[in-house]
């Protein structure tokens, strides 16, 4: 399943995950913030897009082709989900 939400996706890297994944996990694992706490600050804020919605829950579990953008104030930083194992 593929949420492409605009031409500029194919900008992102894909990142593979095995099962199933929270936006939160996700943030840290593709290394669009540095911490756990950092990725509760920028989903808190309304920083985090998934698929060009803002997505205000941590807990948010990700599907495969999931587009995940973060807003920064040196610009948007994003990530492909690639679904390499079966979700739980």
């Amino acid at each position: 399943m593929t949420h492409a939400t605009s031409p500029n996706t194919s900008r992102y890297p894909n990142v593979s995950v095995s099962g199933s994944i929270k936006l939160g996990q996700f943030l840290k694992l593709a290394g669009l913030v540095e911490d756990g706490a950092e990725a509760r600050i920028a989903i808190q804020s309304g920083d985090v897009m998934v698929n060009g919605a803002t997505e205000m829950r941590r807990g948010h579990h990700l599907s495969g082709g999931d587009v995940v953008v973060v807003d920064r104030p040196s610009g948007q930083v994003g990530a492909i989900v690639e679904q390499v194992g079966p979700e739980d």
